[in-house]
């Protein structure tokens, strides 16, 4: 007789065809799931009324066989983007709150006290909806919800109530203590309260799921005492990896940086370092995510010695040829968020080979985890001799260096979804 499948509810905002590096988490544990014979089964918003900066049609290839049951919503984001910037998406926040001006600086405070604990929580109810229905009609061993946005956890808090299920709470970032949120002008009394879901959450659920330890799960202990949380980190897809080949250039240092790029990282002092270095050798730099043009612009005329390419927002695939195209990968950690968490993006940049350099605290996760691979630093962003040594080291052997991690194989996407069946469900 066969074995019933064990069936698992996933509550996610982000899912295909959304791009960016917060929908591929669950993206990827699902899809292996699968393949280890679990039935994941997916709520999402649908793509048409969802909030979503930036979009990656070509990661629906990697969800295919997964069941999606997509749902209505309620929020204010898009149409706050459409009378900001005039498009219904470029002007979705991401990663920083914008106050330049009364209008960034009205948003940010009603968006910190009045939209609590974030500004999706309209999707909460027909999230709740659509999971009932599947908890009603299916025996589901287990439920997960995802956040950002941490609203999605008021659905698992409402359905724990009304069902026996194994509910674990997964915070892709942190949900209080996430960095931006001292920017939001938020009063006492809502601080409180964003501070009392969050307790009310992970005291509720079975299990809390983050991506980083440490410090982070010494913070949520004090909140919950008694509650179980586990670290499972993002991953990188061994078998894109594996297929993606792309040629390095050989008269110029190619520089390359993929991903969020805001006001609140540091990275003046590394193209600092970088312009010294264009006189010995031609430098370029490649650019690729979703970036504010007064960035770009800002680079250009600051550094405009440098052979500067934006390619604004791209796919998954061509931000993983872009990096094995580079000599050098370069990261900043968000100021204010060291401590916090380990990018997919950082597990990506290891598993190219390429070396990486970092700017951020040494001592945090993310920094401990780089300052493992033969040619691949995590540095403070004053420490100028340090930042300039490293690149002067790669740049020496350019194409020659390669950047060796200790058992790589153990944060492929599928050797974490093994971890996850084994130590978590």
């Amino acid at each position: 007789m066969k074995t019933p499948k064990q069936k698992i509810l996933i509550l996610s905002y982000y899912w295909p065809p959304a791009g960016g590096s917060g929908v591929q988490r669950w993206m990827y544990f699902a899809k292996y799931l699968k393949k280890m014979g679990w039935e994941p089964i997916v709520v999402t918003v649908d793509e048409q009324e969802a909030s979503y900066a930036v979009w990656d049609k070509s990661l629906l290839e990697e969800v295919s066989e997964i069941r999606v049951i997509k749902t209505n919503t309620r929020e204010p984001l898009r149409w706050y983007s459409l009378m900001t910037t005039g498009s219904l998406r470029n002007g979705i926040p991401q990663g920083e709150v914008k106050r330049k001006n009364i209008l960034g600086k009205l948003s940010a405070y009603i968006r910190g006290n009045f939209f609590i604990p974030d500004a999706r929580k309209g999707w909460v109810p027909f999230a709740v909806k659509a999971a009932q229905k599947v908890l009603n009609e299916e025996s589901i061993s287990h439920l997960v919800t995802t956040g950002p946005p941490h609203s999605t956890h008021l659905a698992g808090l409402q359905l724990k109530t009304q069902f026996e299920i194994n509910w674990w709470v997964d915070f892709r970032d942190p949900w209080v203590d996430i960095f931006y949120n001292k920017n939001l002008y938020r009063s006492l009394n809502a601080i409180q309260k964003d501070a009392a879901l969050e307790k009310k959450v992970i005291q509720k659920a079975d299990g809390v799921l983050t991506t980083v330890g440490g410090i982070l799960h010494e913070t949520l202990k004090a909140k919950a005492p008694n509650q179980r949380f586990h670290s499972i980190p993002n991953g990188y897809d061994a078998q894109l990896m594996e297929k993606v080949q792309s040629e390095k250039p050989k008269d110029i240092f190619h520089v390359v940086y993929t991903g969020l790029l805001t006001t609140n990282q540091a990275y003046d002092n590394v193209l600092n370092v970088l312009d010294g270095l264009d006189s010995q050798i031609p430098v370029r730099i490649s650019l690729a995510g979703n970036i504010d043009p007064e960035i770009i612009q800002g680079i250009r005329l600051k550094h405009s010695k440098l052979e500067l390419i934006f390619f604004g927002y791209v796919s998954h695939l061509e931000a993983v040829q872009l990096m094995k195209s580079a000599h050098l990968l370069l990261n900043f950690i968000f100021e204010g968020a060291q401590m916090q968490m380990i990018s997919g993006k950082i597990l990506e940049y290891m598993a190219t080979g390429v070396p990486v350099l970092s700017i951020g605290d040494s001592n945090s996760e993310a920094g401990k985890f780089i300052n493992q691979g033969t040619a691949a630093k995590m540095l403070n962003t004053h420490d100028l001799e340090g930042i300039t040594d490293f690149i002067q080291q790669v740049a020496s052997q350019k194409g020659r260096l390669q950047n060796e991690f200790p058992d790589l194989e153990n944060w492929s996407r599928e050797g974490l979804t093994k971890r996850l069946v084994e130590e978590v469900f």
